[in-house]
């Protein structure tokens, strides 16, 4: 099925008033580019910010935006015309994920619903024909509604002991409900994939899902001064069997996808405006299947400037700031294939995160070796940039 490359459905609806920062890669010049997606078209601001991540380090990024001149590159519907693969000009420019330098980081087990899917995960070692009768057990033993806990407290630690007393404890609850958040590094620097793209799958799974989720972007000071969408493709069956395989279930070629833009913090749009995001999933099959999910950001079990203090601090620095994936409440378990085995992925669903201040990302699922290579990295962003400032 067609990637849909629709400027209307892509951008927040509020686009007039948003600050977006994008990225595209430029083959004139051989190089990414920062730019700018106004309304009367899309500008490329390289010549001041040289990446994303210096933009995003200045002291007002949406101001700093809003101020660049740069290059009128064309249209946002010329670009993302021009972005599926499958259908790509290599002699004009595309979309791509509009971070760079900036660490991959993600949150894991931050809503009570997923939390109690790991569990589950991990008493199936991977298998989904088992997970429906455990699925019952654990939520007999556990209950439904560890919404209310706050992590770390008190009345988190009594659940905690009762559950160890009934032999019910999982390192996912100790993440869940216990005071220190799980947070991992998702992909290297300049792996993700924007919106329009193939998002990878490992060849060798049997039981994934997407993971819809906001994309904090956070400063080397530890200043969140904006969000993106994101889709943390998740590998149930590998992490199921052990979490120490959480780097396979996780890092495949383009199994990161970001995008489209990242929407600058400014007096219209805040962090208090993510806190109360509802974040929309839709899954199109290419047979006809069609799912339907959300999140809401308004449930999290731990807000989202905890994650970022407990992510950046004393012990962890990041000079080139970070994006940090803040989790999902979006735990599919709606039957696809046969009865009792859940939701898992086929090779072109077509899979669209959306939100309306944030816009839409949509990527259709190859598996990893199929999808483009990733091989423009940090040696070669360094030369572009070198090249660019010499022809200055």
């Amino acid at each position: 099925m067609p990637i849909t490359t629709d400027a209307a459905f892509i951008l927040p609806d509020d686009f007039a008033d948003a600050a977006l920062m994008g990225r595209i890669f430029r083959p004139d010049l051989s190089s990414p580019s920062v730019v700018a997606i106004r309304t009367d078209g899309v500008f490329d601001i390289t010549g001041t910010f040289p990446t994303a991540s210096e933009l995003a380090a200045t002291a007002d990024p949406a101001a700093a935006l809003r101020a660049a001149r740069g290059e009128h590159v064309g249209t946002l519907q010329e670009l993302l015309a021009n972005t599926p693969p499958d259908t790509r000009d290599p002699t004009r420019p595309w979309l791509l994920a509009p971070v760079d330098l900036q660490v991959i980081k993600a949150a894991g087990v931050t809503f009570a619903v997923s939390m109690l899917e790991r569990v589950i995960e991990e008493r199936a070692r991977g298998n989904p024909d088992s997970a429906a009768t455990i699925r019952a057990e654990v939520t007999r033993v556990v209950g439904t509604d560890l919404s209310q806990l706050k992590p770390g407290s008190a009345e988190a630690q009594h659940v905690k002991d009762v559950l160890i007393a009934q032999n019910a404890w999982s390192q996912y609850l100790e993440v869940g409900i216990g005071p220190d958040a799980e947070v991992f590094t998702k992909a290297p620097v300049l792996s993700a994939v924007g919106t329009c793209m193939d998002a990878g799958l490992h060849p060798k799974s049997v039981w994934n899902n997407p993971e819809p989720e906001v994309v904090l972007v956070v400063t080397s000071d530890g200043r969140i001064v904006g969000a993106s969408l994101g889709n943390d493709v998740n590998l149930r069956d590998f992490e199921g069997r052990s979490a120490l395989l959480l780097s396979k279930a996780k890092d495949n070629n383009a199994s990161c996808a970001i995008g489209p833009f990242v929407r600058l913090f400014d007096l219209a749009f805040t962090l208090d405006d993510v806190r109360a995001m509802e974040i929309t999933l839709q899954v199109k099959g290419p047979e006809g299947f069609v799912l339907h999910g959300e999140s809401s950001l308004r449930k999290i079990s731990r807000d989202p400037a905890d994650i970022v203090a407990q992510t950046i601090n004393e012990n962890h620095q990041y000079p080139d700031g970070f994006v940090l994936f803040l989790g999902t409440a979006f735990a599919p378990i709606q039957d696809r294939s046969a009865k009792g085995q859940g939701f898992t992925h086929v090779e072109g669903d077509l899979v669209t995160v959306a939100t309306p201040k944030l816009g839409r990302l949509t990527n259709r699922m190859r598996h990893s070796g199929d999808c483009e290579r990733w091989e423009f990295g940090l040696t070669a962003l360094i030369a572009a940039l070198m090249r660019r400032a010499k022809a200055a």
